[in-house]
Protein backbone atom coordinates (compact mmCIF):
# COMPACT_ATOMS: atom_id res chain seq x y z
CA UNK A 1 0.00 0.00 0.00
CA UNK A 2 1.31 3.81 -0.77
CA UNK A 3 0.00 6.27 1.23
CA UNK A 4 -0.08 9.98 0.44
CA UNK A 5 1.43 12.48 2.76
CA UNK A 6 0.45 15.95 1.46
CA UNK A 7 1.49 18.20 3.69
CA UNK A 8 2.39 17.66 7.21
CA UNK A 9 3.90 21.23 9.43
CA UNK A 10 5.67 22.87 6.27
CA UNK A 11 5.36 26.00 5.86
CA UNK A 12 3.72 26.74 2.09
CA UNK A 13 6.34 29.86 1.89
CA UNK A 14 9.24 27.32 2.21
CA UNK A 15 7.76 24.45 0.15
CA UNK A 16 5.98 25.05 -3.61
CA UNK A 17 2.77 23.97 -4.14
CA UNK A 18 2.18 22.85 -0.82
CA UNK A 19 -1.78 22.20 -0.08
CA UNK A 20 -3.20 24.12 3.15
CA UNK A 21 -7.01 25.13 2.26
CA UNK A 22 -9.03 22.08 2.13
CA UNK A 23 -9.81 22.56 -0.86
CA UNK A 24 -6.31 22.41 -2.20
CA UNK A 25 -6.04 19.07 0.13
CA UNK A 26 -8.70 18.30 -2.32
CA UNK A 27 -7.37 18.90 -5.46
CA UNK A 28 -4.02 17.32 -4.44
CA UNK A 29 -5.37 14.29 -3.07
CA UNK A 30 -7.14 13.28 -6.05
CA UNK A 31 -4.07 14.01 -8.42
CA UNK A 32 -1.80 11.63 -6.22
CA UNK A 33 -4.28 8.90 -5.86
CA UNK A 34 -4.67 9.22 -9.85
CA UNK A 35 -0.90 8.57 -9.59
CA UNK A 36 -1.02 5.56 -7.47
CA UNK A 37 -1.85 6.68 -3.85
CA UNK A 38 -4.48 4.29 -1.99
CA UNK A 39 -4.59 6.04 0.97
CA UNK A 40 -3.75 9.85 2.72
CA UNK A 41 -2.14 10.95 5.36
CA UNK A 42 -3.12 14.83 6.01
CA UNK A 43 -2.56 18.44 8.05
CA UNK A 44 -5.32 19.91 8.61
CA UNK A 45 -5.26 23.85 9.05
CA UNK A 46 -7.16 27.08 10.84
CA UNK A 47 -8.03 29.78 8.76
CA UNK A 48 -4.78 31.43 9.59
CA UNK A 49 -2.90 28.70 7.91
CA UNK A 50 -1.13 27.09 10.83
CA UNK A 51 -2.09 23.20 11.63
CA UNK A 52 -4.76 22.63 13.58
CA UNK A 53 -6.98 20.22 15.30
CA UNK A 54 -10.51 21.94 16.01
CA UNK A 55 -13.24 20.08 15.75
CA UNK A 56 -14.01 22.43 12.52
CA UNK A 57 -11.15 22.64 10.77
CA UNK A 58 -10.29 18.79 10.37
CA UNK A 59 -14.14 18.19 9.63
CA UNK A 60 -13.58 21.11 6.71
CA UNK A 61 -10.08 19.22 5.50
CA UNK A 62 -11.83 15.59 5.62
CA UNK A 63 -14.79 17.03 3.98
CA UNK A 64 -13.09 18.14 0.83
CA UNK A 65 -10.90 15.23 0.53
CA UNK A 66 -13.70 12.46 1.04
CA UNK A 67 -15.66 14.35 -1.25
CA UNK A 68 -13.29 14.41 -4.15
CA UNK A 69 -12.92 10.54 -3.25
CA UNK A 70 -15.60 8.90 -1.60
CA UNK A 71 -14.50 5.87 0.32
CA UNK A 72 -10.50 6.30 0.44
CA UNK A 73 -9.21 5.98 3.99
CA UNK A 74 -8.20 9.46 5.05
CA UNK A 75 -5.91 10.00 8.18
CA UNK A 76 -4.73 13.37 9.92
CA UNK A 77 -1.51 13.92 12.74
CA UNK A 78 -1.98 14.60 16.28
CA UNK A 79 1.80 16.05 16.87
CA UNK A 80 1.92 17.37 20.23
CA UNK A 81 3.41 20.64 18.79
CA UNK A 82 0.28 21.66 16.94
CA UNK A 83 -1.47 24.66 18.65
CA UNK A 84 -2.16 24.64 21.82
CA UNK A 85 0.03 21.91 22.15
CA UNK A 86 0.67 18.79 24.70
CA UNK A 87 -1.92 17.55 26.57
CA UNK A 88 -3.84 20.65 26.01
CA UNK A 89 -5.12 19.52 22.49
CA UNK A 90 -7.07 16.45 23.68
CA UNK A 91 -9.95 18.46 24.19
CA UNK A 92 -10.03 19.70 20.58
CA UNK A 93 -9.55 15.66 19.51
CA UNK A 94 -12.65 14.79 22.40
CA UNK A 95 -14.67 17.21 20.56
CA UNK A 96 -14.46 15.95 16.80
CA UNK A 97 -17.62 15.74 15.06
CA UNK A 98 -16.14 14.42 12.05
CA UNK A 99 -13.46 11.64 12.25
CA UNK A 100 -10.47 10.72 10.21
CA UNK A 101 -10.12 7.19 9.44
CA UNK A 102 -6.94 6.51 11.53
CA UNK A 103 -4.41 9.47 13.25
CA UNK A 104 -1.21 8.97 13.50
CA UNK A 105 0.52 9.19 17.13
CA UNK A 106 4.25 9.93 17.55
CA UNK A 107 5.58 7.12 20.56
CA UNK A 108 8.05 9.70 21.50
CA UNK A 109 5.16 11.85 22.97
CA UNK A 110 4.98 11.96 26.38
CA UNK A 111 0.97 11.35 26.16
CA UNK A 112 1.03 9.28 23.09
CA UNK A 113 -0.51 6.51 25.41
CA UNK A 114 -3.55 9.09 26.63
CA UNK A 115 -3.88 9.45 22.77
CA UNK A 116 -4.22 6.09 21.50
CA UNK A 117 -6.66 5.47 24.19
CA UNK A 118 -8.63 8.65 23.03
CA UNK A 119 -8.49 7.89 19.37
CA UNK A 120 -9.51 4.26 19.74
CA UNK A 121 -12.65 5.21 22.36
CA UNK A 122 -13.60 7.32 18.72
CA UNK A 123 -13.22 4.87 16.75
CA UNK A 124 -10.45 6.26 15.31
CA UNK A 125 -7.58 3.62 14.05
CA UNK A 126 -4.18 4.01 15.53
CA UNK A 127 -1.21 4.45 13.11
CA UNK A 128 1.55 4.63 15.84
CA UNK A 129 4.67 6.27 14.98
CA UNK A 130 7.98 4.79 15.95
CA UNK A 131 11.00 7.25 15.31
CA UNK A 132 14.00 5.11 16.32
CA UNK A 133 14.63 2.39 18.65
CA UNK A 134 13.45 3.90 21.94
CA UNK A 135 10.06 4.41 20.48
CA UNK A 136 10.21 0.80 19.45
CA UNK A 137 11.18 0.18 23.02
CA UNK A 138 7.67 2.00 24.22
CA UNK A 139 5.47 0.72 22.55
CA UNK A 140 6.36 -3.03 23.20
CA UNK A 141 6.70 -2.15 26.82
CA UNK A 142 3.60 0.16 27.38
CA UNK A 143 1.13 -0.10 24.00
CA UNK A 144 -1.44 -2.21 22.79
CA UNK A 145 -0.25 -3.39 19.40
CA UNK A 146 -3.43 -4.95 18.71
CA UNK A 147 -5.41 -2.15 19.22
CA UNK A 148 -3.09 -0.17 15.96
CA UNK A 149 -4.47 -0.09 12.94
CA UNK A 150 -0.69 -0.28 11.80
CA UNK A 151 3.10 0.88 13.13
CA UNK A 152 4.74 2.90 11.00
CA UNK A 153 8.56 2.73 11.47
CA UNK A 154 9.38 6.67 10.34
CA UNK A 155 12.63 7.10 9.74
CA UNK A 156 14.10 11.02 9.86
CA UNK A 157 16.21 13.15 7.89
CA UNK A 158 19.51 11.01 8.00
CA UNK A 159 22.14 10.00 5.84
CA UNK A 160 20.24 6.50 3.96
CA UNK A 161 22.59 4.05 5.44
CA UNK A 162 21.81 5.57 8.70
CA UNK A 163 18.36 5.03 8.43
CA UNK A 164 18.71 1.68 6.84
CA UNK A 165 19.96 0.67 9.81
CA UNK A 166 18.21 2.06 12.42
CA UNK A 167 14.87 0.51 10.24
CA UNK A 168 16.15 -3.03 10.35
CA UNK A 169 16.98 -3.01 13.71
CA UNK A 170 13.46 -1.50 14.56
CA UNK A 171 12.21 -4.11 12.43
CA UNK A 172 14.03 -6.86 14.09
CA UNK A 173 12.51 -5.67 17.49
CA UNK A 174 9.38 -6.18 16.51
CA UNK A 175 9.88 -9.76 14.61
CA UNK A 176 11.68 -10.97 17.61
CA UNK A 177 8.39 -9.74 20.06
CA UNK A 178 6.06 -11.15 17.64
CA UNK A 179 4.04 -8.19 16.25
CA UNK A 180 1.80 -9.35 13.70
CA UNK A 181 0.49 -5.75 12.39
CA UNK A 182 0.56 -4.27 9.13
CA UNK A 183 4.19 -2.50 9.34
CA UNK A 184 4.37 1.23 7.00
CA UNK A 185 7.70 1.99 6.44
CA UNK A 186 9.23 5.57 5.56
CA UNK A 187 11.86 8.19 5.69
CA UNK A 188 11.78 12.02 5.43
CA UNK A 189 14.15 14.42 3.95
CA UNK A 190 17.70 12.21 2.92
CA UNK A 191 16.28 9.11 3.97
CA UNK A 192 13.16 9.22 2.29
CA UNK A 193 13.96 7.45 -1.01
CA UNK A 194 15.69 4.54 0.67
CA UNK A 195 12.50 4.04 2.78
CA UNK A 196 10.55 3.27 -0.60
CA UNK A 197 12.78 1.04 -1.86
CA UNK A 198 13.52 -0.91 1.67
CA UNK A 199 9.60 -1.10 1.99
CA UNK A 200 9.37 -2.32 -1.44
CA UNK A 201 12.05 -4.93 -0.96
CA UNK A 202 10.28 -6.25 1.97
CA UNK A 203 6.72 -6.06 1.10
CA UNK A 204 5.86 -3.60 3.51
CA UNK A 205 3.87 -0.51 2.93
CA UNK A 206 5.15 2.94 2.38
CA UNK A 207 4.19 6.45 1.81
CA UNK A 208 5.63 9.60 0.30
CA UNK A 209 4.62 13.24 -0.06
CA UNK A 210 5.14 16.68 0.69
CA UNK A 211 4.90 15.89 3.98
CA UNK A 212 8.19 14.14 4.07
CA UNK A 213 10.39 14.75 0.82
CA UNK A 214 10.22 17.43 -1.66
CA UNK A 215 13.14 16.28 -3.98
CA UNK A 216 12.69 13.58 -6.79
CA UNK A 217 15.30 10.34 -6.34
CA UNK A 218 17.35 12.06 -8.78
CA UNK A 219 17.67 15.45 -6.56
CA UNK A 220 15.63 17.35 -8.91
CA UNK A 221 12.94 19.91 -6.97
CA UNK A 222 9.61 17.79 -6.93
CA UNK A 223 6.50 19.75 -8.30
CA UNK A 224 3.46 18.21 -6.65
CA UNK A 225 2.11 15.34 -4.52
CA UNK A 226 1.48 13.60 -7.30
CA UNK A 227 4.74 13.63 -9.12
CA UNK A 228 6.08 12.07 -5.97
CA UNK A 229 3.92 9.45 -5.55
CA UNK A 230 4.63 8.20 -9.44
CA UNK A 231 7.81 8.07 -8.69
CA UNK A 232 7.22 5.76 -5.61
CA UNK A 233 4.99 3.81 -7.90
CA UNK A 234 7.83 3.19 -10.47
CA UNK A 235 10.16 2.02 -7.48
CA UNK A 236 7.79 -0.13 -6.24
CA UNK A 237 7.19 -1.97 -9.51
CA UNK A 238 11.11 -2.71 -10.29
CA UNK A 239 11.03 -4.12 -6.86
CA UNK A 240 7.56 -6.00 -8.40
CA UNK A 241 5.10 -4.30 -5.88
CA UNK A 242 1.80 -3.55 -7.87
CA UNK A 243 -1.25 -1.34 -7.59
Amino acid sequence: MLQACLNGAHDPAQVAGLPVTPAALATEAAAAVAAGAAELHIHPRGPDGAESLAPGDVAAALDAVRAALPGLPVGIGTGAWIAPGGRARHASMAAWTTQPDYASVNLGEPDALEVMTLLTRQGVGIEAGLWNQTDAARFLAEAAPSACLRIMIEMQDVASEAALREADTILAMLADAGIDRPILLHGEGRSAWAMVARAAALGLDTRIGLEDVTHMPDGRPATSNADLVAAARKIMAEHGVGA
